[in-house]
């Protein structure tokens, strides 16, 4: 089958979009308001963007939470979305007014970061410390703004369970980590985890 989005009549029950983006890590974004109320939310538009230096970004579907908090104190944390956290994930994706905290309703520890102001899951095999560098609005083909908004951060501290370290690495089959796939599927990433070398480069 074949369609174009601009009239996206792909005759399905179902928008496929975002099942054929996938699998997409899930980042469990921490933020801390003016008001010092604290905010967790999951966002399976997340990823990294560079490793020098350390970037990485969530975006936005609109004007939410995360993002109030994010453009008015610069921080935000990612704290690692794994199996066997996975309903707290899903419970703090509720949606509640500004303030009331996900953290609570998820009936989990909320730990202040090192290095910014903003929480993170202190129950989490992993975190990522992040410093807001700048937010994006970005734009269709017809120059128009979308509804979204990029949330780009350095990464200025890293936190690593030991639980989760197996001969000097991450063991992802330790460390479960889920994704987010179409529709409500996810997957766990640490089910069947294998490895392969990059090719070498041919010489003529």
């Amino acid at each position: 089958m074949f369609y174009t989005t601009d009239t996206n009549q792909h005759g399905l029950k179902h928008d496929p979009f975002k099942a054929i983006v996938a699998p997409r890590p899930i980042g469990w974004i921490g933020t801390k308001g003016r008001d010092g109320s604290l905010n967790l939310s999951p966002y399976s538009f997340f990823n990294i963007v560079s490793d020098q230096p350390k970037l990485v970004m969530f975006s936005s579907s609109g004007r939410k939470h995360s993002l109030k908090n994010a453009e008015e104190t610069g921080a935000f944390t990612a704290s690692l979305a794994s199996r066997h956290l996975a309903e707290q994930v899903n419970a703090s994706s509720a949606a509640v007014e500004y303030g009331v905290s996900e953290f609570e309703l998820s009936r989990l520890t909320a730990k202040m970061a090192v290095t910014v102001d903003a929480p993170f899951v202190a129950e989490a095999y992993t975190v990522l410390e992040c410093r807001v560098t700048e937010i994006i609005n970005p734009k269709g083909l017809d120059g128009e703004a979308s509804g979204s908004f990029m949330v780009l951060g350095e990464v200025t501290g890293i936190h690593i369970s030991e639980t989760i370290l197996r001969d000097g690495r991450i063991d992802m089959s330790l460390a479960k980590p889920i994704a987010r796939m179409g529709y409500m599927d996810y997957a766990d990433g640490g089910t069947d985890v294998f490895q392969m070398s990059r090719p070498a480069v041919a010489r003529g």
